[in-house]
């Protein structure tokens, strides 16, 4: 595996938040989620800044995919970093764009979807070879789960994955909105992350992370601050993260990524952003200090995961 003893990033750059490990990489622990790049669809200069901000700032993990903005994202990935900046980019397949439907795209779990995703993420993204795919699975929420042809055995697609890996198109596999069955059954494969939704008020997959900690997997969370859907408890909303903002001066978006931070060294973070200033303080986040007492008032939070509406 890499050391993650490499202070700085290939551009010299501090790494933001220090580092950590990702399959054979090492990467700075807070990356980039390029899924609301397309909100600057109208503003493509604003788009590619944004990336190279990114970079100047010590990031050089960046999650992507096909159907964020039907290959928007990809596009601008593609044009922004260059050879020399050391960016490991990460995509996903499980989904493809649904321009026009009542969701921004569809799933497509079947094996010769995840296959014809992975040709669609190479030639928007510009790559020989992907370095790093997760599978979205779609058993559970939140967000959209398959029915009918959508069912896809969890062996099949792992198949697939380890076939494009075989031929040399993706580099690594993650897997992506799992449950401790499907991940147990993906162990075998090799996996550099799992990325579930995973917060400091939603920590129901706490079993889960710590088998990734066991098994030196990367815990990659989206919705780190548990707000995307209606009825997800937001970690903003919380009295002692409140607390422990004021105290530090920080906002508390900042205190609820330090938390994932501290409280396990395999968390990675890629929060998103289509705003320079947020993306300055979600870096910023990697250098908060939560003492004792504060980790053990946030620890203290209680899970309300369970009233997420699925």
């Amino acid at each position: 595996m890499a050391s993650t003893d490499t202070p700085t990033t290939a551009t010299g750059a501090p790494r933001a938040g220090g580092a950590g490990r990702i399959g054979t990489r090492t990467v700075s622990r807070i990356g980039f989620g390029a899924m609301q790049l397309p909100r600057l669809r109208d503003d493509r200069a604003a788009a590619l800044a944004l990336v190279r901000r990114a970079v100047e700032l010590g990031v050089d993990h960046i999650d992507t995919a096909q159907f964020y903005g039907d290959g928007f994202a990809n596009d601008v990935i593609r044009e922004a970093l260059r050879p020399e900046d050391g960016v490991l980019v990460v995509s996903k397949v499980g989904a493809t764009p649904h321009s026009g439907g009542p969701h921004p795209m569809r799933l497509a779990q079947r094996p010769e979807e995840l296959r014809a995703s992975v040709e669609d993420n190479l030639k928007s993204l510009g790559l020989d070879r992907i370095p790093l795919v997760n599978l979205r699975r779609a058993e559970r929420g939140p967000g959209l789960t398959a029915e009918g042809e959508q069912l896809v055995d969890i062996d099949d697609q792992l198949a697939t994955m380890t076939a494009l890996r075989d031929e040399g198109k993706i580099e690594e596999i993650g897997i992506s909105h799992v449950g401790m069955a499907e991940l147990r059954r993906a162990l075998p494969v090799g996996l550099a992350c799992v990325q579930n939704a995973y917060s400091l008020v939603a920590r129901d997959d706490e079993e889960m992370l710590r088998l990734c900690v066991a098994e030196d997997i990367a815990w990659v969370p989206y919705f780190p601050l548990g707000s995307a859907f209606p009825g997800m408890p937001k970690v903003t909303d919380e009295p002692a993260v409140l607390a422990a903002a004021e105290s530090l001066d920080r906002t508390p978006a900042q205190v609820g990524l330090a938390w994932l931070l501290h409280h396990a060294a395999n968390v990675l973070l890629i929060p998103g952003t289509a705003d320079a200033g947020h993306l300055e303080a979600n870096v910023a986040a990697g250098a908060v200090t939560l003492d004792t007492p504060a980790l053990a008032a946030l620890d203290a939070v209680p899970t309300r995961s369970g009233d997420i509406v699925r």
